[in-house]
């Protein structure tokens, strides 16, 4: 039974450690980016097509 008590005292502490790093990311603006995830999927055409590209040239002119 005494194991018992000390899991969950464990549990209550790492559950509270992940419960203030939460609040804390957003206290400091980790979640405040609207913008940029709103324009991901154009970028990654972009990229990828750059990518193929480069690839082409580099078996057609070794």
């Amino acid at each position: 039974m005494s194991v018992i008590a000390v899991l969950i005292g464990f549990s209550l502490l790492v559950a509270s450690g992940f419960l203030f790093a939460f609040f804390w990311a957003v206290r400091n603006g980790q979640y405040d980016d609207k913008y940029t995830p709103s324009i991901r999927i154009l970028n990654d055409d972009i990229n990828n097509n750059l990518i193929k590209d480069n690839d082409n040239n580099k078996k057609e002119n070794p």
